[in-house]
């Protein structure tokens, strides 16, 4: 464990979230940490609610994620999707047959009542967690994305279409009104570090940042706000960002990833590829780390997470 006891609070969208947070929580007790995860890719399928971001951060934080997709439980089987698929149905979204019983126990609850942020945490005790995961708001917030055809749920652009289409711009539905969940405004609040995961600036980061309070909150918090960059020499690790930015008129570079949280922001950990981008983004009054950002292995993401912890 890190040697200096800390409320660490996390944001985080997916896989690239999930990855960091796998090397974080091998230096951090888990009770010390909270992560609030993005819910604008939430998405109905077959009368379900899912929620992709906080599955994937639940099961990676769990030990049982299929680490080869980055998504689903390890070792699950299709049977379900098979069988539908002889009815004729709309398959393209992937889930297991024991991802479906997440879905299931959740959907249930909703439909008692129950809000999401319970439901996320009777999920998360259930997987044996002390990790407090925390969806960004029990709100109906659904991100999506303007393709030339009209509006597309990000689902639906990113997986149904591969995320192959132009993007002409980025909506958040519900995003006017959506509160943050019990727990995100104090876990902010009441932390010594705040993270921002390597994550979508986009979709994943922007759609947490977009919550009524949550930016606000960030910005008077005493804590040491670190970000790592999710794009390494103009490209994203993982996923659409790059499409996703430049079709809202940013430059794809880590630079505009700074640029976009400089309003809260305190320190930058940037790749060794991007070093040159360090004077840049210094201009914007926010420190500057320069390490390997790129989490092949399992040290990786540990020495990432040590670097983030000690700067």
């Amino acid at each position: 464990m890190f040697n200096v006891k800390a409320m660490i609070t996390a944001l985080a969208g997916g896989v690239g979230a999930a990855r960091f947070l796998t090397g974080l929580v091998k230096l951090v007790n888990q009770k010390d940490l909270s992560v609030i995860v993005n819910t604008g890719d939430d998405i109905e399928l077959f009368g379900l609610h899912i929620s992709p971001d906080v599955d994937i951060v639940t099961y990676t934080l769990a030990g049982i994620v299929d680490e080869e997709k980055g998504w689903g439980i390890r070792g699950d089987t299709f049977h379900c999707l098979e069988a539908l698929r002889k009815f004729k149905g709309e398959t393209w979204f992937n889930l297991g047959d024991r991802d479906l019983a997440t879905h299931i126990f959740r959907t249930n609850l909703l439909k008692n009542g129950v809000k999401l942020s319970e439901v996320t945490a009777r999920v998360s005790r259930l997987l044996g967690l002390e990790v407090a995961v925390l969806p960004m708001t029990d709100d109906r917030f659904e991100t999506r994305v303007l393709i030339e055809e009209g509006l597309v749920h990000f689902e639906e652009y990113f997986v149904k279409r591969g995320g192959k289409d132009e993007v002409l711009g980025v909506e958040f539905l519900g995003g006017d009104r959506a509160k943050p969940a019990a727990g995100v405004l104090e876990a902010i609040r009441e932390a010594e570090k705040v993270i921002v995961c390597p994550s979508n600036p986009i979709v994943s980061i922007g759609t947490i940042l977009a919550v009524n309070g949550v930016r606000n909150a960030l910005r008077q918090s005493n804590a040491k706000k670190v970000a790592v960059s999710p794009i390494i020499a103009g490209t994203p690790v993982k996923g659409p960002a790059d499409k996703l930015m430049r079709g809202l008129g940013f430059e794809v570079s880590a630079f505009s990833v700074a640029e976009l949280y400089s309003d809260f922001l305190d320190t930058f950990v940037l790749d060794v590829a991007d070093s040159a981008e360090k004077g840049r983004i210094e201009k914007l009054g926010i420190e500057v780390e320069v390490t390997n950002t790129l989490m092949k292995s399992l040290e990786d993401k540990v020495e990432l997470a040590r670097t983030v912890l000690e700067t």
